[in-house]
């Protein structure tokens, strides 16, 4: 069955498309008989200059209607073949249009594809033939039906596009609305850990075990965080670039395969931008844990940082499979994703985190098949 929104976007297409025919058809019929006016004007011209030819000079009076019906033409472009003087006679035409028997014989046949030329007789005699063409209203009113379509596709292109923007931006709602609900989900059972990590810290348990407890634990805060910061504008601080890679490249490296490789390549100063910890330091999970995954859990990762004088490069090398060049955009496209179970979320976040929240570029920086990739962060330095 349809519901409303569907019988009501089905009812818009169909009326908008019957409405399209309607115009089309009307302009179709109003070219067509201007055609006819046209062509009976030129008979009536055609009569004219046959009533001429045959009036004697004491005809004075009839003689000087066909003139001036002859000479009332002055729109439709026109060439005379008098067989008389073998002589041509053209108006309503450009000079240079029949300025040499070539052009003028194409105008002809021009002429000829448009109207079916009238040939006047004198005593049984063809005396003359005359070519026509379409008149410049008419040449303009045939282009009307497709600057109408045009107009009308881009109109429909319009319609389109704006529903895929306010679909998309009811689906970034909705994905924003989960992950604030599962922020607050997570929030209680995390604050009764917090409860129970205090409680274990005052019994005899091993130390050691209440660390790692407690790490967890604050890890979770800051996925916490970072589910709580979709959907709204993160704030920015003043960060060592270096410092919150060195946070994540640790925390990364404990928490891997001992198969992983690790390697971080920083310069021997701090590098200040503008940054959401929490935000970036997710990004830098997501990247190098698609790294992982592109290696199949064995290999190497090197994450190293430069700068020039107004930007900052953050780039992550793995060791996989690599990335066709044909999809170095599509890796970053919602949904989008190799593995047999992924949502494929995790490059269109960090896109999303670098680009819209931090005003910097995330892309493919080059990779080769069976060699690995390299992705790039681009920054804005601070001074």
């Amino acid at each position: 069955m349809f519901n409303k929104t569907t019988f009501t976007r089905w009812f818009f297409i169909i009326a908008s498309i019957f409405i399209i025919s309607l115009i089309l058809w009307n302009t179709l019929v109003f070219f067509n008989q201007l055609k006819d006016d046209e062509r009976n004007k030129m008979k009536v011209w055609a009569a004219a200059q046959e009533e001429l030819q045959k009036l004697s000079t004491s005809e004075n009076a009839v003689s000087e209607t066909a003139y001036v019906v002859i000479q009332s033409n002055n729109t439709t472009p026109m060439i005379s073949y008098s067989y008389d003087d073998d002589s041509y006679i053209e108006r309503n035409i450009p000079e240079n249009l029949v300025n040499t028997p070539e052009k003028r014989q194409k105008l002809i046949d021009q002429f000829s594809s448009e109207y079916k030329p009238i040939k006047i007789y004198y005593e049984d005699e063809l005396f003359q033939t005359i070519y026509y063409g379409n008149s410049p209203l008419i040449n303009k009113l045939k282009y009307y039906p497709a600057v109408l379509i045009l107009i009308i596709l881009l109109i429909f292109l319009a319609i389109y596009l704006f529903y895929q923007t306010s679909k998309s931006a009811e689906q970034n709602r909705l994905w924003a609305g989960m992950a604030k609900e599962t922020a607050h989900q997570i929030g209680t059972p995390l604050s009764s850990l917090v409860g129970w990590t205090e409680i274990l810290k005052e019994e005899n348990v091993n130390q050691e075990y209440v660390t790692e407890i407690e790490k967890d634990v604050d890890r979770l805060k800051t996925i916490t965080e970072r589910f709580s910061k979709i959907g709204s504008v993160p704030k920015l601080e003043k960060t060592d670039l270096v410092a919150e890679t060195q946070a994540s490249f640790d925390y990364l490296k404990r928490r891997s395969s001992k198969l992983i490789e690790f390697d971080l390549i920083t310069p021997n100063e701090t590098v200040p931008v503008m940054l959401n910890p929490q935000l970036f330091g997710w990004t830098i999970e997501n990247l190098v844990k698609n790294g992982i995954d592109a290696m199949k859990g064995k290999g190497t990762i090197v994450i190293s940082i430069e700068k020039n004088s107004k930007k900052a490069y953050v780039r992550i090398t793995d060791t996989g499979k690599g990335i066709s060049k044909r999809n170095y955009r599509r890796v970053f496209v919602p949904g989008y994703t190799t593995k047999k179970r992924g949502w494929g979320l995790g490059l269109s976040l960090a896109k999303r985190i670098i680009e819209t929240y931090h005003n910097g570029k995330i892309h493919v920086l080059n990779s080769t098949a069976g060699k690995g990739t390299t992705m790039e962060i681009v920054l804005r330095l601070e001074n």
